[in-house]
């Protein structure tokens, strides 16, 4: 194992590190390593409850995630609040080893949020929120890997056994290594076989009609109505063979997945930041109006429907940042950004913070106009009252805080669920002043086409 300590001064770190603790506490050993793939390493991090996290954003950040240190999930309308307290409260407790260490080793807490905070679905009900404090962690940054490995202190000496598992797993890893190519092959991904497909269209014609009534008589600015199909698989798809694939088709996106246990994985490649904070600066997109790549640059641009529904979401975001003492900046005309088969219109905003916590201001990003609509309030009401389906985590910020308050949280759409053998797929479309319900219909259709597409799935 190629690692700058050996595992005398390893130990030796974890032993001081311990002496920092006052009372109970987490302690936190992190191990240079060869510059792993995190997303071909996440299996051998497995642990016994099955949570498993990954955020890939190669040749950029790659992390992988597993087991729960400490973990925290509730519903109701103070989750952003009570996520912030949970988010400080853990880091405060965390005693980490006295090493320098890139930003990318950084320990962090885990963020998954569903998009309404409460779920009306009884048979399948997310909590509003889920944090976890991850008990492993390998990243990977400018081609350099970190594990680090998180334990409550509770009574008694823990460093020799802190080190001595780290060791052992860096080891374990390392030799996995030297027999799996780095990444998987380059090989035909099987098609997946279908038993069953739900038929969509019919509940989106009616709810869409009811939307841009709203819209026409003026009740709403914008309102986005999003279905729901379900799959019934023969054998499930293997989230992480489908999250490298997508490395080459959806270069620009985050490859994500946060699985509960092995039967429950949510998973996707989000285009869209809600927000990214770093060393002070925020960055949000405005990401809204779409087409198929095939169709070429000019048709957005040119779109006066389009134009106006991206112009709704960066005035929107412009305005939450006011509100809360911030000066935003943003280019005067958008961008056209490819993700895989689709283009979007994309204006990224900026500005320094003036003291606010991430989640404060996730909270009033969340949900943008590009996936709820205008006003945000009635636009959500409406949602509730038009959809037929719960929207669990689609749409909803994912990611995380590291603890040097840094943080992503990218809004999970282009995403699946899946339960066993069953597969989730959502999309949606934004309805505005001349819209066309048949339009709206054909670009849902075609996102759904593009996720079959990327799943391997037979396009009906």
């Amino acid at each position: 194992m190629q690692a700058a300590l050996s595992f005398t001064e390893l130990l030796e770190l974890a032993t001081q590190t311990e002496q920092q603790l006052k009372g109970d506490g987490v302690l936190s050993l992190a191990l240079p390593i060869e510059g792993l793939d995190p997303l071909l390493h996440l299996p051998q991090l497995e642990e016994d409850d099955s949570f498993q996290f990954l955020w890939d954003k190669s040749p950029g950040l790659s992390l992988a995630a597993s087991g729960r240190t400490n973990h925290f999930a509730l519903s109701g309308p103070k989750r952003f609040e009570l996520a912030q307290h949970f988010i400080d409260s853990s880091l405060s407790r965390l005693v980490c080893a006295p090493q320098p260490i890139p930003a990318h080793a950084r320990p962090r807490i885990l963020l998954a949020f569903s998009f309404f905070d409460t779920s009306f679905d009884t048979k399948n009900k997310l909590p509003g929120i889920q944090a976890v404090l991850p008990r492993w962690q390998l990243s990977r940054g400018s081609g350099k890997g970190w594990l680090r490995l998180q334990m409550n202190a509770g009574s008694g000496t823990i460093a020799r056994r802190l080190a001595e598992e780290l060791w052992l797993k860096a080891e374990s890893l390392v030799a996995f290594s030297k027999i799996v190519k780095e990444g998987y092959e380059e090989k035909e991904y099987p098609t997946a076989k279908v038993i069953h497909s739900s038929v969509w269209e019919e509940n989106y014609i009616n709810p869409a009609k009811r939307g841009l009534e709203l819209v026409d008589k003026h009740e709403l600015h914008k309102l986005v109505i999003a279905v729901r199909q379900y799959l019934i698989l023969e054998e499930p798809i293997k989230p992480l063979q489908l999250l490298h694939r997508l490395r080459t088709e959806q270069r620009g996106s985050c490859r994500f997945l946060w699985q509960i246990n092995k039967r429950d994985s949510f998973f996707g490649a989000s285009p869209e930041r809600l927000l990214v904070v770093r060393q002070g600066q925020l960055r949000s997109d405005a990401l809204a109006g779409t087409s198929s790549a095939c169709e070429g640059d000019s048709q957005l641009l040119q779109s006066d429907k389009d134009r106006h529904e991206h112009e709704l979401v960066v005035s929107e975001i412009k305005k939450i940042l006011h509100k809360h003492g911030m000066y935003p900046h943003h280019p005067s005309r958008p961008y056209l950004t490819r993700h895989g088969h689709l283009m979007h219109l994309h204006t990224p905003i900026t500005a320094y913070l003036n003291g606010q916590s991430p989640l404060s201001l996730a909270k009033a990003l969340h949900p943008t106009p590009a996936v709820a609509g205008l006003p945000q309030r009635d636009a959500m009401d409406w949602l509730r009252s038009l959809e037929n389906f719960e929207r669990g985590n689609y749409a909803a910020p994912i990611g995380w805080v590291d603890t040097h308050g840094d943080s992503e949280l990218r809004v999970a759409i282009r995403s699946a669920r899946q339960q066993n053998h069953q597969l989730e797929l959502t999309a949606g479309a934004g309805l505005v002043s001349g819209s066309v319900v048949e339009e709206e219909l054909q670009e849902i259709t075609l996102k759904l086409a593009v996720m079959y597409k990327q799943l391997n799935l037979p396009i009906n």
